[in-house]
């Protein structure tokens, strides 16, 4: 899978929910409709913390559905 073929879900505590996608090159980050480009680099620094156990926060990937 490919890094523009699937949506990342950042699930936090309280119910909140932020999605990371890959668009003509940018990743985009939406939480509570408010869109914001990141780096590749910022995308690592929210996902290391997660995959190494900070409580709270899960990740989830799944594969965008072609129309």
């Amino acid at each position: 899978m490919k890094n523009d073929e699937c949506t990342i879900y950042f699930i936090l505590a309280g119910g909140w929910t932020q999605t990371v996608n890959k668009k003509n090159g940018t990743w985009i980050q939406t939480t509570n409709g408010v869109k914001r480009k990141m780096t590749a680099e910022q995308l690592l620094n929210h996902i290391l913390p997660v995959l190494a156990g900070k409580k709270g926060v899960s990740v989830k990937v799944k594969k965008k559905v072609k129309k």
